[in-house]
C-alpha cells in the first residue's frame, strides 16, 4: 500500500509518497498564487514519478489542506510536524520548525504524539522569510547563505521586525560593513529569537531541527550556541509535515483494514 502526503505551505509545497516503510519518492514546488493549482499538479507529477497509475489515497497539510479538489482527507500541520519528526528521527521529543511565514515549536511524548506546542504566525521574525528579505538586501541568494557567513563575525541586529531590520541591513552596508558579517547577524538574531521560544516549552531536550531553514549548517551552529543543547536535523526535514500525513494517512488506513 502508498500512501501520498501533500504539505500546501506558504512558500513551498512539499509531496511524498510513503510505503509504510520508506518514503519513496518527495517532490518540492514552489506554492503559486493559486495553491489548488500547485498541489494538483504536485500531485499529478508524483504520480508520474512512481510511475504508478493505480489511486493513491492523498492525506494533506498545511495551510491549503483543504484546497485539494480530489478525494483525500485533511490533517492539522502540527499533528503532522510532529509525526514527520518522530519518523525521521525517533528519539525526537521536541521539534523546532521554522517555516516560511511562520515558525512552531511541538513537544512531544516518547510515542510520537503532540503533547504541546507554540507557533508564531503574526511576525515575519524568526521565520524563513525574515532572512530571505534580508539576503535579497544584501544582494544574495538564500543557497548562498553558509558560504557568506564562513569566518565572519556577526554584527549586532538590533531590530527584529523585518521593516525595520531591512532598514538596518541597509545602513550597515552603506557603512562599509562587510555583507557576511551583516549576514551572519541576521542568522544569529534568528537563532537567538528562536532559542527563546524554544525555552518556552523545553530547555533540556535535544532538538530535532526541521523547515527550510533546516538545510543550513550554520543556523543548526547558531541555534545549538543559543539553546546549549544538541540540534539534530535530517536531509528531507524540510518535507516532515508532507511525511508526517502520509505516515498518519498510512497508519489510518492500516487500522481500517484490520
Amino acid at each position: 500500500m502508498k500512501i501520498m502526503g501533500i504539505d500546501s505551505g506558504s512558500t513551498t509545497t512539499k509531496g511524498v509518497i510513503f510505503n509504510g516503510t520508506h518514503v519513496t519518492h518527495t517532490l518540492i514546488v514552489p506554492t503559486s498564487y493559486n495553491p489548488k493549482s500547485t498541489m494538483e499538479n504536485l500531485q499529478l507529477a508524483l504520480h508520474k514519478l512512481s510511475g504508478d497509475d493505480e489511486h493513491i489515497p492523498v492525506y494533506t497539510t498545511g495551510y491549503g489542506r483543504d484546497l485539494l479538489s480530489s478525494k483525500k482527507q485533511s490533517i492539522t500541520e502540527i499533528t503532522c510536524h510532529g509525526a514527520g519528526a518522530a519518523f525521521l528521527n525517533a528519539d525526537t521529543t521536541t521539534v523546532l520548525d521554522i517555516g516560511g511565514q511562520d515558525s512552531k515549536v511541538i513537544q512531544l511524548d516518547v510515542k510520537g504524539n503532540v503533547i504541546d506546542f507554540l507557533m508564531n504566525d503574526k511576525c515575519a521574525a524568526g521565520t524563513g522569510r525574515f532572512i530571505e528579505v534580508m539576503m535579497r538586501t544584501l544582494h544574495k541568494d538564500l543557497l548562498e547563505l553558509d558560504d557568506l557567513v564562513t569566518s565572519h563575525t556577526p554584527v549586532k541586529i538590533s531590530s527584529m521586525c523585518a521593516v525595520f531590520a531591512e532598514s538596518e541591513v541597509i545602513s550597515l552596508l552603506a557603512k562599509g560593513i562587510d555583507p557576511g558579517d551583516i549576514a551572519l547577524g541576521v542568522l544569529d538574531s534568528i537563532c537567538e529569537r528562536s532559542a527563546h521560544f524554544v525555552k518556552r516549552l523545553n530547555r533540556d531536550a535535544p532538538i530535532f531541527f526541521s523547515g527550510g531553514l533546516a538545510q543550513s549548517k550554520s543556523i543548526k551552529i547558531s541555534l545549538e550556541k543559543h539553546l546549549g543543547v544538541p540540534v539534530h536535523t535530517h536531509e528531507k526535514a524540510q518535507l516532515v509535515g508532507a511525511i508526517g500525513a502520509a505516515v498518519i494517512g498510512y497508519r489510518k488506513l492500516s487500522a481500517s483494514r484490520l
